[in-house]
């Protein structure tokens, strides 16, 4: 190639850089809201729910910064109220809802609640929270040895909080006592929020939470095991439930959902506008620090994702005797 084909050759590749960096404000600029998120919560402020949406609303606010994001609580039923609603809200791509699993597969499934499964439309699933045991820092249980023990000791006294009926927690409440051969009683609240006011002030025994109660409340709760493949970085001490024997590595997972009136075009916008603010160095920071795992299924993964999960949600209903009432 000689030096005037060279220069032509810069001269087209300078231009095609100059035009990518010139469509990237404008590509930047679609993938925003053109108008204020409204974004529902089912649980009470202070919880792993809440912490998440308040990370994403501070994300949101740079990437957007002519947009606001409304963080909005309509609690009850353990988040089945908001979502036996979703479907009322306008599918305009701004209403966004908060969603659980595998709360929106057991609630259904033991029948209490106004919504089916298939009326959630998820659009994207950004972070998962491992099972945990815990006390409060003044408990006289210093392992999880010394916990069962207890519990045995005093079949039906143990009472252990959690968030919300037919919900993560409730389900590995029942969990430890089929595996571990206790019988401790589960104390169901509004959210992660009210619970915590229950632990910290020691009127309950201990919770059956996610590793990021535990994380932030270090100091004032002691975690006694979690459900983790290995230990967490930030709960170093704590034994996983496979340490101890058991084969246990659950928790629960948050994202995001429209109603069905939602067309697929604006579906397709906040789930990639959500995996946007996953992929933030801050919000990796922001979620390593809070002790949330994050992940990253979107509009594609989703139709495989909610069948297995689904599947596996459903025979694990089975512990709870959900439908069987």
């Amino acid at each position: 190639m000689n030096i005037r084909h060279c220069i032509r050759a810069g001269a087209r590749i300078a231009a095609t850089l100059a035009a990518l960096a010139l469509a990237a404000p404008v590509a930047f600029a679609q993938a925003c809201p053109e108008k204020n998120i409204q974004y529902y919560q089912g649980f009470p402020p202070g919880g792993e729910s809440d912490i998440s949406a308040r990370h994403q609303q501070l994300l949101l606010k740079k990437r957007c910064p002519n947009v606001d994001t409304i963080v909005q609580y309509k609690t009850g039923a353990g988040g089945g109220l908001l979502w036996s609603q979703i479907n009322q809200f306008p599918g305009d791509g701004l209403n966004v809802i908060g969603i659980n699993l595998p709360h929106i597969v057991f609630q259904p499934i033991e029948g209490t609640v106004q919504y089916k499964t298939a009326d959630i439309t998820p659009v994207f699933w950004f972070h998962f929270t491992p099972d945990a045991l815990v006390v409060p820092e003044g408990s006289p249980y210093k392992t999880f040895q010394e916990f069962i023990a207890a519990a045995k000791k005093a079949p039906g006294k143990m009472s252990l909080g959690g968030s919300g009926l037919n919900s993560a927690n409730h389900a590995s409440h029942e969990r430890l006592n089929a595996e571990f051969g206790i019988k401790s009683t589960y104390i169901p609240y509004k959210g992660t929020g009210d619970m915590s006011v229950a632990v910290l002030g020691s009127q309950i025994d201990g919770a059956v939470t996610y590793t990021a109660f535990a994380i932030n409340n270090k100091g004032r709760v002691r975690a006694l095991a979690v459900a983790m493949e290995k230990r967490h970085p930030l709960l170093p001490d704590v034994p996983t439930f496979r340490e101890l024997g058991v084969d246990w590595v659950d928790g629960a997972y948050r994202g995001i959902g429209v109603p069905k009136s939602t067309p697929l075009a604006e579906r397709k916008k906040l789930s990639d506008l959500w995996a946007a603010l996953n992929s933030e160095p801050e919000m990796k920071e922001l979620a390593a620090k809070s002790g949330f795992e994050l992940v990253n299924v979107g509009l594609d993964q989703m139709e495989p994702f909610m069948r297995d999960k689904a599947k596996l949600y459903t025979e694990s209903a089975k512990r709870l005797n959900l439908g069987g009432k």
